[in-house]
């Protein structure tokens, strides 16, 4: 039986978030922020699209970094955005849920972290 952790996975879940869940260049600076703050390194360019009609409207990203990756998905109607790092290099997991809360400035941030293996 392996008893090491394969790897972290963590989801911050953002409520009351500002209008910047809306623009994609500040998406762009979010994920690049993020990255460095819970020192990932990027790998390749950011996925960034927008998706959905009418109440579904709304960014989703995915950025590879060097150990797994960073997804994203942002709720314009209801002003949320959903935040998901998965790594096998340890990082703080409060670090990343309080920089995805401040760039947002969003009111509420519920996090939970699974570790994976």
């Amino acid at each position: 039986m392996v008893e090491k952790s394969w790897g972290k996975f963590v989801a911050v879940d953002l409520n009351g978030c500002d209008e910047s869940i809306r623009e994609s260049v500040m998406i762009r600076n979010f994920i690049s922020g993020l990255c460095d703050v819970i020192g990932m390194k990027m790998k390749g360019s950011l996925h960034l699209e927008r998706f959905g009609v009418g109440e579904l409207d709304g960014y989703s990203c995915i950025q590879f970094i060097e150990t797994s990756s960073v997804t994203a998905h942002f709720d314009e109607k209801d002003s949320r955005a959903f935040i998901d790092i998965f790594s096998c290099k340890d990082f703080d997991e409060g670090v990343a849920a309080d920089f995805c809360k401040e760039f947002f400035n969003a009111s509420e941030a519920n996090v939970r972290v699974l570790e994976r293996g």
